[in-house]
């Protein structure tokens, strides 16, 4: 049985931190493709970035870029989200997702397994 479970959620204030972790179980991280996604009330769940299997390599939406970075602990099993300089406009639940060779990431394409969802509050 697939669990990704997502943690490190929790309310900062602008321009803090925070790193959500996206523990994986019956699945091999790195032979997936990783993504993670947000949602807020009433919008649809956007991406916010991913990272391929094998090399690792990394993609970002462009609110995430310069500010999210994501990375992956292959002997955790692990993949992390790591989110500076925080604005209110971040909050929202976050979202991991894993998918095979042919998934794609950033259209949410593929992507067979979720997490539970980890909510993160940014106040001004």
């Amino acid at each position: 049985q697939v669990q990704l479970v997502e943690s490190g959620g929790g309310l900062v204030q602008t321009g803090d931190s925070l790193r959500l972790s996206c523990a994986a179980s019956g699945i091999t991280t790195s032979r997936h493709s990783m993504g993670w996604f947000r949602q807020t009330p009433g919008k649809e769940r956007e991406f916010v970035g991913g990272i391929s299997a094998g090399v690792g390599k990394t993609t970002y939406a462009g609110s995430a870029k310069d500010r999210f970075t994501i990375s992956r602990d292959n002997a955790k099993n692990t993949v992390y989200l790591q989110m500076n300089s925080l604005k209110p406009e971040d909050t929202a639940v976050y979202y991991c997702a894993a998918g095979g060779g042919s998934a794609s990431v950033r259209s949410m394409r593929g992507l067979d397994y979720w997490g539970q969802g980890t909510q993160v509050t940014v106040s001004s």
